[in-house]
């Protein structure tokens, strides 16, 4: 076994499928995307090249791009200051169930395993403006004036989908958290207790500090998901009122299969590939750092 994998034209050998997978699965699509999106194509017939036009407009002429960045950046941002402080808050209390640990852990990952078009569709009917559970309850409670049309006024619509998809993705984050503190050895724990810690010192200077890696990856993912946020967009509001709620995924849908705009939609779907390799190295830089073995 030494020998063969010391060879490196054995290892050249074993490589080549995955690597020509690779190239097949994802380099080819991303450069047949640059090339369509120097075009003005529109998904059939003939087509001119405009060169670095359709970047261009993107940046300089299109707000409702800038809008979606926006919407993108907000709900990456409600992902990392509300959702993981909360999951790791929830995943360090749910070690102290005892016989209802196991019922805690279903109840929180439940909804994300349930399908994005049923939880969608819950939530939507929910937050319907004449039928919907939300305002009834704020009716029958004596709170009819805070009854909103909730996906029809831009503000309250953005801020919708946000909270739906931090309620959906909140399970994986939990259970990532979850795991990295029973991974924790228990012989740390006692040996801090017998130092005379806390539940909240060891919770600060053992659980947290371990957690690093576990808190790493677990950012990246949920950022660069933000920016690749497609299905509960599209099934809440289909990026509207008014362009409102539209983020990099849907606008790109939106002019390269609605609008007909296919080279415009390539030039933004690259830019979004970008933006999602800008982000993931620049936070794996900013947060990389020595973490001891356990």
């Amino acid at each position: 076994m030494h020998k063969i994998l010391g060879d490196r034209k054995t290892i050249v050998w074993l490589m080549t499928p995955g690597l020509l997978l690779l190239a097949f699965m994802i380099l080819v699509p991303i450069a047949v995307g640059f090339y369509y999106s120097l075009t003005d194509w529109n998904g059939v017939g003939d087509y001119g090249f405009v060169g670095f036009q359709n970047y261009g407009d993107a940046f300089a002429h299109d707000p409702v791009f800038w809008k979606s960045l926006l919407n993108s950046v907000l709900l990456g941002l409600g992902l990392v200051a509300v959702q993981h402080p909360l999951a790791i808050v929830i995943a360090m209390l749910a070690q102290y169930g005892g016989r209802w640990e196991k019922l805690l852990r279903v109840c929180i990952f439940i909804p994300s395993i349930i399908s994005t078009f049923v939880t969608t569709k819950l939530w939507t009917s929910i937050f319907d403006t004449q039928f919907g559970l939300l305002n009834r309850v704020l009716d029958q409670i004596g709170l009819s004036a805070w009854q909103q049309d909730w996906l029809g006024d831009p503000g309250w619509a953005i801020a919708c989908i946000i909270f739906v998809c931090m309620w959906q993705g909140f399970g994986y984050a939990f259970l990532l958290y979850y795991a990295g503190i029973k991974g924790v050895p228990k012989d740390l724990y006692e040996a801090a207790m017998l130092d005379g810690a806390s539940g909240a010192q060891l919770n600060r200077r053992i659980v947290l500090p371990l957690l690093a890696p576990v808190l790493r990856v677990n950012l990246v993912l949920a950022v660069v998901s933000a920016f690749k946020q497609m299905e509960t967009v599209y099934l809440m509001t289909s990026g509207g009122p008014g362009n409102s709620t539209q983020f990099l995924s849907t606008y790109l849908y939106s002019k390269a299969f609605r609008e007909g705009l296919y080279g415009y939609g390539n030039a933004i779907s690259l830019l979004l590939v970008a933006i999602c390799l800008l982000v993931t190295l620049g936070m794996n830089r900013a947060m990389k750092r020595e973490v001891g073995e356990y």
